[in-house]
């Protein structure tokens, strides 16, 4: 017994189940270990509804068969959804298709493919048809769909009583959960250790009025904290935070006197033995990594007496510990979040959490709970247009995110020994990160797949410029009210503008748009109120109704717009682009503007959407022998890219901007067939995703975000 008890009191034990819990981690999820028990084939499952959502028009199950599946289903009428009764637990049929599900198609951005993966999810099921085999007879499944049904007794409050209950953020506001992400207190709407201790300590405190003994009191408490797991799915952070307050009281009760950093250690021990792909869950990083860096600053949080000072220390430390996250997800962070935790923290822990019990036990009390909700949300939106503790931060390197951890937990360890070297070690560190496109040796340029458009990033070296030619554009076709989803798809806000920050970029020195059609310059207006936009650049020749309507609105907030012509060019700290057209003409695609450059040593021709017509006219004007980079016009149209332009500018790599499964069917096979005879190593948006090209000193590489051939083809 001495020796077990020697060994719970030592550090190196825990240390090491942390190495191997870790190393076992990455090793299982990243080799293959788990397979689908399906071979992609199937047009029938049967299973039961663990979860699903139904938003506009779309259905999404959650589906457990041989393994869990994620269905989507269209309503086609409104009659069909109003009518369509399904619970949790009930067995069903659906008839329909099964798919693999597509890998992010813009670099840094969320993978679909991978977090599913993540969840043991391998496939997706398109269903045409759903039928209710038998209702549910699982006994949590009632119990959790009677929660439910409770709750949306709430009318008004209904969406943050399941944020605070069950976990689920599906029903809340886009424009609200933004407005909590930049102020740096998204972790709020995240059922944390903060809220389980909370909601612990309540009933023990209930229980020991009424006289139950301690060791029920915690088995009574153990229990409805695993009951509460399964109403919140086994959440990342209330898993941690659950079997971690389970740990501490074992640890208190039976006198083992065990570090409360080691209890934590041991319990991402047991979480990642038992789901070892917990690690790439963002709530299980984020209640982990703060909760070890809180208690790692235990110290120096004892030191100040006040509550408000307690909370800003709390606050600082789990900022600092949450930067290399948030800059690997959100790609900015908050300076000022310390101090919209102090007012929030304290309002959603002792004042929203606890009233959302309240409301779901005594419904009358939902019109005053959603006056405390509107609260915050103004609050929150008000805050989050205060854009000057922003930070953009790209994408980290695991050198980086490491360097950041080395620094804070040396600094916490050694609180009292150096401090101000480790503070300003990670200013400069932060710093270095803020301005990391300042440390970026060569240029490059990115095609970004932003469907059927165009998109290109062109980044110079050592923080000389950055130039956006086009944003792309979707055109959201008109639905009834109730096939309207809550949350739209927007290229610009969901795509261009994180890629954009994920690469450290901060301003644009030239938004290039080559001409009048929505699918080039449909997301300006996004770009221009989410960058510092020098200029803005429109051909000077020939403009469309809808260049005139943009230019108009870019005037009333005092934008720097451009005319240029053939002839015409742009000096970016000696890194020169050449325009070559527009020249006068009728046709918006023969007006785009066609840009010409070098960047070290390769040459790079930007099209735009011209026909064979204007690539005729530029061979016979300019000098335009071999390039080694060519933009395909319009899309790979049967109506560019004709073959005295194609032997006369003779690329060593051709890119088609291009939507996947598009309506116009391009790209020409006609012209796929051109490039191929000519060897020319092709890359389509629609086939291989984003495409970055650097251009070094000797040499061009090459990723995209879907893989390729050798051939490029």
């Amino acid at each position: 017994m001495l020796k077990l008890r020697t060994l719970l009191l030592s550090n190196y034990l825990y240390y090491s189940l942390t190495v191997i819990a870790l190393i076992y981690s990455i090793l299982i999820t990243n080799f293959g270990v788990y397979k689908s028990k399906y071979n992609g084939n199937e047009n029938e499952i049967i299973g039961y509804i663990h979860h699903f959502k139904i938003d506009g028009n779309h259905l999404q199950i959650e589906l457990i068969s041989d393994e869990t599946i994620m269905v989507n289903y269209y309503f086609k009428t409104e009659i069909e959804k109003n009518n369509y009764q399904i619970k949790l637990g009930d067995i069903v049929l659906i008839k329909g298709e099964m798919k693999k599900p597509s890998s992010n198609r813009v670099f840094n951005l969320f993978n679909y493919q991978q977090y599913l993966y993540y969840q043991n999810i391998h496939y997706l099921f398109r269903a045409e048809k759903i039928v209710k085999i038998k209702d549910n007879y699982q006994l949590r499944y009632k119990i959790k769909q009677m929660i439910i049904n409770r709750i949306e007794k709430n009318p008004n409050s209904s969406s943050y009583l399941k944020i605070f209950l069950l976990g689920n953020k599906d029903n809340l506001n886009s424009e609200v959960v933004n407005s909590y992400q930049t102020n740096g207190i998204s972790h709020l709407l995240a059922i944390s250790g903060l809220h389980v201790s909370f909601l612990a300590i309540a009933i023990l405190y209930i229980l020991k009025k009424i006289k139950v003994k301690e060791l029920l009191r915690y088995l009574i408490i153990f229990l409805f904290l695993l009951l509460y797991l399964f109403l919140t799915d086994f959440t990342g952070s209330v898993l941690r935070a659950t079997v971690f307050f389970i740990l501490l009281s074992i640890n208190k009760l039976f006198y083992f006197h065990i570090k409360t950093i080691n209890i934590l250690l041991l319990t991402l021990f047991l979480l990642l033995m038992i789901n070892p792909f917990l690690i790439y869950d963002i709530s299980f990083q984020f209640s982990f990594i703060i909760s070890f860096y809180l208690i790692l600053g235990q110290l120096l949080i004892n030191k100040v007496s006040s509550y408000l000072g307690k909370l800003l220390v709390v606050s600082i430390i789990a900022f600092l510990a949450s930067i290399p996250i948030c800059s690997n997800y959100f790609f900015q962070v908050n300076l000022l979040s310390p101090l919209f935790n102090l007012l929030f923290v304290p309002y959603v822990t002792f004042i929203l959490f606890p009233s959302a019990f309240l409301t779901f036990i005594f419904p009358f009390l939902d019109s005053i709970y959603i006056v405390l909700i509107k609260l915050m949300e103004f609050l929150s939106l008000w805050s989050s247009q205060i854009k000057v503790g922003i930070l953009i931060l790209a994408k980290p390197h695991y050198l980086l995110i490491i360097s950041y951890y080395v620094i804070i937990t040396i600094g916490l360890i050694k609180i009292d020994q150096n401090r101000y070297l480790y503070i300003i070690l990670l200013i400069i560190l932060l710093s270095y990160h803020v301005n990391i496109n300042y440390f970026i040796c060569d240029p490059y340029l990115v095609f970004i797949d932003v469907g059927q458009g165009d998109s290109i990033l062109i980044n110079l070296p050592y923080g000389k410029g950055t130039i956006l030619v086009d944003t792309g554009g979707e055109v959201n076709y008109p639905k009834e009210s109730w096939e309207q989803p809550q949350k739209t798809y927007s290229l610009g806000q969901d795509t261009i503008i994180p890629y954009l920050k994920s690469l450290g970029i901060k301003k644009i020195d030239y938004l290039i748009l080559t001409h009048g059609h929505y699918d080039h310059l449909g997301e300006a207006k996004n770009i221009v109120f989410n960058f510092k936009v020098n200029y803005i650049v429109f051909n000077g020749v020939s403009i469309t109704p809808i260049e005139i309507n943009l230019i108009n609105e870019l005037k009333k907030i005092k934008s720097n717009i451009l005319m240029v012509k053939a002839g015409d060019s742009i000096n970016l700290n000696g890194y020169l682009f050449y325009i070559l057209n527009p020249s006068l003409n009728f046709n918006p695609n023969d007006n785009s503007i066609v840009i010409s450059t070098v960047l070290n040593q390769h040459k790079i021709l930007l099209t735009g959407d011209i026909t064979s017509t204007i690539e005729y006219k530029l061979i016979n004007t300019y000098n335009l022998l071999k390039v080694d980079i060519l933009k395909l016009g319009h899309h790979g149209s049967i109506s560019s890219t004709g073959n005295i332009f194609l032997d006369t500018v003779n690329p060593k790599y051709g890119v088609i901007s291009v939507g996947l499964n598009n309506r116009f069917n391009h790209p020409s096979p006609v012209i796929i067939e051109k490039l191929k005879q000519r060897n020319i190593k092709t890359f389509l948006t629609s086939k291989h995703g984003s495409i970055r090209f650097n251009c070094k000193e000797n040499e061009v590489t090459i990723h995209t975000t879907i893989a390729y051939d050798n051939l490029g083809h």
